[in-house]
């Protein structure tokens, strides 16, 4: 019985971390993340696949890419400073944002 329910809940917390992904790149979209950030190729910002790689792993990722995401930061991929800050983004919507971008392979 208790095996049942593990594989159910298993189940439903794959479920939700899909469309936990899904609601981040909709929320990407949404507050034109897409200008400049395309998904495969630098443009002003970085590629979300380069993002994506390079923290790749780093159990503090999250913390790290929600706060330059609020904030705007500069330095990991350049000298060019990431403009404007998004203040005004949610930190709910910024976390989903960058847990999508951090599920990227």
């Amino acid at each position: 019985m208790k095996i049942r329910h593990l594989a159910v809940l298993s189940a439903a917390l794959l479920f939700a971390a899909n469309a936990f992904a899904e609601d981040g790149e909709a929320l990407f979209k949404k507050n034109s993340c897409v200008a400049c950030h395309n998904m495969n190729n630098k443009t002003v910002g970085p590629a979300v696949k380069a993002i994506a790689a390079k923290y790749s792993g780093d159990a503090t990722a999250q913390a790290k890419l929600e706060v330059k995401v609020r904030k705007g930061g500069s330095g990991s991929f350049g000298t060019m400073a990431m403009i404007p800050a998004n203040a005004k983004i949610s930190d709910a919507d910024i976390s989903s944002m960058v847990s999508w971008i951090l599920a990227i392979k």
